[in-house]
């Protein structure tokens, strides 16, 4: 089902396709490795010219046969040859690459392609989608076909199921390990660009949610753990809807009457990793976002990934109805969710951690497997947000960090574990925007 958006967008120049372009996407088999490529082509008669990866490539299609070449930067060539289909349900080409040898300058390799047409943006203003997924994702992979495509400004709603794979009506519909609905192809995102989501509604859509009685190792010293042997038991809360509470469902003497507001957020946000990672699992994170856990990924607020691949591959997931800083039961209030998003496209312009943007603060992610390495790559993410929005130099960062910064610990429940840094916006109202 799908409705056209009350609100037109403006169309920001970089990503409109020009008139009469068409937008592909490659993938290239290169010794049993799958890699993609984002391509556009315009045709003029039989002759056809674009960009692959940015690269210029001119050549012809006629007759059911393409052929092109691409020089890159550093002036090595490439050839493609191959079929060229025409149908009512898509185009696709398939055929052979020519490339240099990857170790011998002098030696060529032959290396299978195919390559499917992307849909065109629909005419008019931005559209909101209704997306009801079948199926979910155990991983944050670049080789599952996308679920969607979406345009710069277009809105999704859609659902999430929680981490054990149970959907609102308390049925099964996955692997437990925080399944993910997507992956949403976002249309003209290429690697090395940033993809904007806009929170827009994180509703709760069922009654209740689980979690653990449990306090992670990384949280304990040795006295404590000795006595915490018997923690890990399974809690079920109840989830007060309408007045927007979260009480444990049997509440033992010392919780009774515990009833705790509920803020609903997402665990698992991320875009597919770049090439040479294979598919990573839900439970990971990095550069990519992937198994945040960070409570302030939540409605109104807005998220920057740097895009690794073509269309960027948007996944969502791992709903938490409540959850508090570092996630230390192990599980937080894991329910099911609905969701609704609204995706842009930063072109040209890279980050090097998550981001997270609320009304009040910016906020840099970083994760790593010690809280050490997790806080220099929060504080590196940082010091670059500000040299890259407001021109500062390295000793002007340094003392608005040492002035204002402000550091939380989200998540010490998984495999890696994260710490965020944190500025004030009125801290910056002063200072000018690049």
């Amino acid at each position: 089902m799908l409705r056209v958006a009350m609100l037109l967008i403006a169309l920001v120049p970089g990503w409109v396709l020009a008139a009469g372009e068409e937008q592909w996407l490659v993938q290239l088999d290169r010794w049993g490795n799958i890699s993609y490529q984002a391509m556009t082509l315009k045709a003029a008669g039989n002759t056809i010219s674009g960009q692959i990866d940015g690269d210029s490539l001119t050549g012809t299609r006629n007759a059911g046969r393409i052929s092109f070449a691409v020089t890159d930067k550093d002036k090595a060539h490439y050839t493609y040859t191959g079929t060229f289909t025409q149908d009512a349900m898509q185009d696709v080409m398939q055929g052979v690459a020519d490339f240099p040898d990857t170790n011998n300058p002098q030696a060529r390799a032959s290396h299978a392609f195919s390559a499917r047409r992307l849909p065109e943006r629909p005419a008019g203003p931005a559209r909101v989608y209704d997306f009801q997924p079948k199926d979910y994702s155990n991983e944050f992979s670049p080789h599952r076909l996308p679920v969607l495509t979406v345009w710069p400004g277009d809105t999704v709603h859609t659902k999430t199921i929680d981490s054990g794979g149970v959907d609102e009506h308390g049925v099964t519909k996955a692997l437990y390990g925080n399944p993910q609905t997507g992956p949403f192809y976002v249309s003209t995102a290429e690697p090395g660009d940033t993809l904007v989501i806009h929170l827009k509604r994180l509703r709760l859509n069922r009654d209740y949610a689980d979690s653990l009685d449990s306090i992670v190792g990384r949280a304990m010293g040795p006295g404590l753990a000795a006595k915490a042997g018997d923690l890990g038991k399974p809690i079920r809360w109840k989830l007060d809807r309408e007045r927007g509470l979260a009480s444990p469902e049997k509440p033992t003497a010392g919780l009774h009457g515990l009833s705790l507001p509920v803020r609903p957020m997402l665990g698992g946000l991320a875009v597919a990793p770049g090439n040479g990672s294979p598919p990573i699992s839900t439970g990971d994170t990095g550069r990519f976002g992937g198994n945040m856990d960070f409570n302030e990924v939540v409605e109104g607020n807005t998220v920057y990934l740097t895009v690794q691949q073509p269309g960027a591959l948007l996944y969502l997931g791992d709903a938490h109805a409540l959850q508090g800083d570092g996630e230390t039961s192990q599980y937080a209030l894991e329910t099911s969710m609905d969701v609704e998003f609204t995706v842009d496209v930063i072109k040209g312009k890279s980050v090097a951690s998550p981001r997270v943007e609320s009304p009040t603060q910016i906020m840099v992610l970083g994760q790593a497997g010690s809280l050490d390495d997790a806080l220099r790559a929060a504080t590196s993410g940082m010091v670059q947000w500000l040299q890259q929005d407001y021109g500062l130099s390295l000793s002007e960062c340094a003392q608005i960090l040492g002035s204002a910064i402000h550091f939380s610990i989200p998540n010490l429940a998984g495999r890696s574990v994260g710490v965020v840094a944190k500025l004030d916006k009125a801290v910056l109202a002063t200072l000018r925007r690049q």
